[in-house]
């Protein structure tokens, strides 16, 4: 089963001299899962202060610099992982940075066939 694990915490939760070492924690672990053929993509995101937020509301689309929602905690990354099942998918979310500073979300994906597969 192929689960997205979106990472939350609030900007700065790291300080300068830990992000480095967590994003290289996060990056050895994804090493790990690549190696047990369990990887398949991730990526940390830019503050949200880069990005941009789509809205259509009656007709109209609305292109607003931001996050869309005011919130402490903001997506900060994501995982892709296939594992068997949702325990399996908990114990590897369980490793990230997020999960001891923030939250990590799990959500299976759905599989729509015909979506073009991405190649190396």
């Amino acid at each position: 089963m192929k689960y997205i694990l979106l990472m939350y915490h609030t900007e700065g939760v790291f300080t300068p001299e830990e992000l480095p070492r967590e994003m290289q924690y996060s990056l050895e672990l994804c090493k790990e899962l690549h190696a047990k053929g369990q990887f398949l993509g991730a990526s940390p995101l830019l503050p949200v202060s880069a990005a941009t937020s789509l809205s259509s509301k009656s007709g109209r689309l609305d292109v607003v610099d931001g996050p869309f929602a005011e919130t402490k905690e903001q997506l900060g990354g994501y995982v892709l992982v296939d594992v068997p099942n949702l325990d399996d998918a908990i114990e590897v979310a369980q490793k990230f940075p997020a999960a001891k500073r923030g939250t990590v979300e799990i959500r299976p994906l759905f599989e729509l066939e015909g979506i073009p597969k991405v190649t190396d």
